[in-house]
């Protein structure tokens, strides 16, 4: 018979406080919510070690010392996602004695802290592929932003429609123009990992692929707050390990692996009798080694757990010295790879440009290193200019987003991007800053533009040119033909959102893989006129 937990209740509102947001936050279409929640962004565990938040990082540390991993199963969306699977998938199901049943499995520590120590050095070496693939909260960000999104969004479409049968207006239909395949792949992809796993083998993506997980669980195995077993109390009927979503419990040895356990307290409801609490009992207590404990596991097992122990931390020592000597390399290959770029991009096409990247990211290669491709740039920005990027500019900037002035263009003040943005990739400028970075220069194709091959007046992109870098001088006749002042231009997109040529644009915007600086141009004087009467 089930007990009610008062933990778990408190886990699953203070759950339920943080996931409702965040999901509401990505999902939000009509930019209804106020961009301050994106605070709650910025306390997710991988961000803060990308952007060098000290103060974040030490209360998640300290929070796992103390608690365990109560990140898992209450800040990060994706292992509150996690949740919401299992729940989903128990719904219908027959199940035994009222529970879904788990069963212990030993950790596979040799894959979990392989992937961490690997993930590390490879963010060093300023390569974030494999972070952005294994990092829980961008991975529920590219869910949120290319699955849940477009649901939400085709469901106001439904509504509206059936809304205006009934003559009323109160919604009105809108796009789904920011996914894009590579993006929609990926979510997919990120989507059917975390079901499979999770019906198969329930937080194993926490437990076993996660990096966040990975170096939390350093942590929370010296956890001062921990379940643990009351052997006097305990009736071995194993409904805690059935009921463990990290396969942690070992209701046979009476043991707790608490450097995988997330702190979900399904095990302390599903125990009847009280043989599980969760109470004050720091590591350095006799726990594990008591003799029932030696009676029941055996000499071996022990001897298993501190080699073990003693291997993972020569490992972790390793690498913290290693630290210096892989930081000296990086620096050496960014030089080097920045150098290839800069010859790459000297004599190329419109096909082989780079991207172009948002203000505040400074430069391409900065960029790269620092942006996870959590895609909340792209929901959140007015104008919907940023797209996910797929293979086109290479696998290192695979999903990360970047200016696509297809049908809009970036504002001129506008600095949305940049304040939700959570790992800095995009770091903070205020209006002035924002209207004077120069993210790429506009590049005037003339053989395309129609000024020359129809013999007609445009002058679109000048009319849209908000720092009048493109500006019409005259041509043949009474024709004008647009012309650029590249020390003006900041690369808005505003010339290439609007020319009317296709397939291929008149003037396209290249982008400047490290961004400058330009001067913001005076603005016209207006003269004062004196109106008398009606001024006829």
């Amino acid at each position: 018979m089930k007990r009610y937990n008062y933990l778990k209740g408190l886990r699953v509102f203070l759950a339920i406080l943080f996931f409702v947001p965040i999901l509401l936050f990505f999902v939000d279409f009509a930019g209804v919510l106020p961009n301050g929640v994106h605070a709650l962004l910025h306390i997710q565990l991988m961000p803060a070690l990308l952007c060098g938040a000290a103060g974040i990082i030490i209360f998640q540390i300290v929070l796992a010392l103390l608690f365990g991993r109560i990140y898992c199963s209450v800040i990060c969306p994706a292992g509150v996602l996690q949740d919401v699977i299992n729940r989903l998938f128990c719904i219908g199901k027959k199940k035994k004695k009222g529970i879904r049943r788990f069963k212990y499995h030993k950790a596979a520590n040799v894959l979990r802290y392989s992937l961490l120590v690997i993930t590390v050095v490879l963010g060093i070496f300023g390569f974030m592929g494999l972070a952005m693939l294994l990092d829980p909260y961008s991975n529920f960000g590219r869910i949120a932003t290319n699955l849940f999104r477009p649901v939400v969004m085709w469901g106001n479409n439904i509504l509206a429609d059936l809304l205006m049968k009934m003559d009323n207006y109160s919604l009105y239909h809108v796009t789904v123009s920011t996914v894009t395949a590579s993006g929609l792949i990926a979510a997919i992809a990120a989507l059917l990992v975390f079901i499979i796993l999770v019906i198969f083998r329930g937080r194993l993506f926490c437990n076993t692929l996660c990096p966040v997980g990975a170096l939390l669980s350093l942590v929370s195995r010296y956890s001062f707050f921990r379940i643990s077993f009351d052997k006097d109390a305990c009736t071995h009927c194993g409904n805690c390990e059935h009921t463990c979503k990290a396969e942690a419990i070992n209701s046979k040895d009476l043991t707790v692996d608490t450097s995988r356990c997330v702190d979900c307290f399904n095990c302390i409801s599903s125990c009847a009798k009280g043989g599980l609490q969760y109470r004050f009992k720091p590591f350095n207590k006799k726990e594990e080694t008591t003799v029932d404990t030696i009676q029941a596991t055996g000499k071996d097992n022990i001897s298993y757990s501190a080699n073990s122990r003693r291997t993972f931390l020569a490992t972790t020592a390793t690498v913290a010295v290693s630290m210096p000597i892989v930081s000296v390399l990086a620096d050496e290959v960014r030089q080097g790879k920045g150098h290839r770029e800069r010859k790459r991009n000297r004599n190329c096409n419109r096909e082989q440009w780079p991207p172009i990247t948002p203000p505040g990211s400074i430069s391409l290669e900065r960029f790269k290193d620092k942006c996870t491709a959590c895609h909340i740039c792209v929901v959140r920005c007015p104008s919907q200019v940023l797209r996910p990027a797929g293979l086109e500019y290479g696998f290192d900037y695979m999903l990360k987003p970047r200016l696509a002035y297809v049908s809009s263009y970036c504002n001129y003040e506008c600095t949305v991007c940049a304040d939700v943005c959570p790992t800095r990739a995009i770091i903070p400028l205020t209006k002035e800053e924002k209207a004077t970075t120069q993210v790429g220069i506009a590049t005037f194709f003339i053989n395309r533009c129609i000024v020359k091959t129809e013999g007609t007046d445009c002058g679109a992109c000048s009319e849209h040119c908000p720092t009048q870098a493109v500006h019409m001088v005259p041509y043949e006749g009474t024709l004008t033909i647009p012309s650029i002042d590249p020390d003006l231009c900041i690369g808005c997109g505003g010339c290439e959102s609007i020319c009317p040529v296709r397939p291929m644009r008149a003037i396209i915007i290249k982008a400047n893989t490290e961004h400058k600086f330009v001067e913001k141009p005076k603005e016209e004087e207006v003269k004062k006129v004196e109106v008398d009467d009606f001024g006829f």
